[in-house]
């Protein structure tokens, strides 16, 4: 195919999202160099975000483009070629997100600086999604958030907290200040652990370096089980080969009349692989699950006692953390290079494109119990 047809292509499937090339729209895109025709049509995902870090395309609401492309469904008109195909191929040929492999996204995603994420995020830290019910500000749709989830869990002074990845101890130290609970947080993350440390300190929060699967090992005795268990924005590292094993791990350290929450970014589709992208740049060996591969996990183990969707909130969350990056670029610049710039610039706006456009990614907060809450579950909204 020469270089004429790539750009026709391109141009006919973005006009199916009503973006034109060199428009006056502000999704419209702006283009620089026409090899961008030819690398978008065969590098699908990988193509579009890496020839947007090299400067070949530029938008001037990168959001809005995203939406756009989502809504209309373009992700799954393009396919990958077989490069890109074979980079991804591990995930069906091995299991990506094993013991060995576990603390690759903290080296790589967590560990890049905590002044970035002191800079982008709130000012307890939080890492996922906000609630924004009836708040304005991101700190207060943060606090709302953990108070949801303690709710959810209904707390209680005294009780055993399992915080299965913790990140900077959010959800622990508010939990316990507020509901005086004693909180265990694992992560994979040695930043997440010095820094948490730090912030938590004085309080009755533990912070250990650790894979999941090695919380209380079988062959670990005394069994010394939790009243609670959370897990924020964690599961998306399991991978499908392991989810089983996630929630067996919960339900060995989970008492008989516990709660586990789980909070999580899903697909509306199953899917066994990922963006190639954001494996490449942001979230290596990362997987969304889907709501069919949850429940295929958690049969015989947990009975789910609450499903709550609020997607949409994560478009807010993200905005506010690409607002929050951008106020402080001038500073963060000095550490980090000019193609990092672009390159979060665009993880932080194509994702909250991506969940606006809210036909492809999803934020769950899961309720399940071992047994079955014997008089029911009351849900918390």
């Amino acid at each position: 195919m020469d270089s004429r047809k790539y750009e026709s292509l391109v141009k006919n499937l973005l006009a199916l999202a009503g973006i034109e090339i060199n428009g006056s729209n502000p999704w419209d895109i702006k283009v620089h160099d026409k090899s961008f025709y030819k690398r978008a049509v065969t590098e699908a995902e990988l193509g579009l975000g890496e020839s947007y870090m090299d400067g070949w395309w530029d938008v001037e609401k990168l959001d809005e483009m995203i939406y756009r492309i989502v809504r209309a469904d373009l992700q799954n008109k393009v396919k990958r070629n077989y490069k890109t195909a074979l980079q991804l191929a591990g995930f069906w040929l091995i299991n990506m997100q094993a013991r060995r492999r576990a603390f690759i996204i903290g080296e790589r995603h967590y560990d890049l600086g905590n002044d970035l994420f002191q800079s982008m995020l709130d000012k307890r830290m939080n890492y996922s999604c906000a609630y924004w019910k009836n708040v304005k500000s991101l700190d207060e749709a943060q606090e709302n958030k953990l108070e949801l989830i303690c709710k959810k869990l209904y707390l209680q002074p005294g009780m055993r907290v399992l915080d299965i990845g913790c990140g900077w101890g959010a959800f622990g130290k508010y939990a316990a200040e507020n509901y005086r609970v004693e909180v265990v947080g694992i992560t994979i993350s040695k930043e997440q652990v010095l820094l948490g440390k730090e912030l938590c300190k004085g309080l009755p929060v533990e912070f250990r370096l650790q894979d999941y699967r090695e919380v209380n090992a079988p062959n670990e005795f005394p069994l010394k089980k939790f009243d609670r268990i959370i897990s924020v924005g964690m599961i998306e590292h399991v991978g499908y080969k392991n989810y089983r094993r996630y929630f067996e791990v919960a339900k060995r350290n989970l008492k008989d009349d516990g709660l586990f929450l789980l909070h999580t970014i899903g697909e509306v589709r199953s899917t066994k692989n990922t963006d190639a992208w954001t494996h490449k740049y942001i979230f290596p060996n990362g997987m969304l699950p889907s709501i069919a591969q949850l429940a295929k996990a958690v049969e015989g183990l947990f009975i789910i006692e609450d499903l709550h969707n609020f997607g949409a909130d994560y478009d807010k969350t993200l905005m506010a953390w690409f607002q929050n990056f951008e106020a402080s670029w001038y500073k963060l610049k000095k550490k980090y290079s000019s193609r990092f710039y672009k390159m979060w610039k665009y993880f932080l706006l194509s994702s909250a494109g991506a969940f606006r456009a809210r036909s492809k990614n999803q934020l769950w907060q899961i309720v399940l119990s071992p047994n079955g809450v014997l008089s029911g579950y009351n849900s918390v909204r």
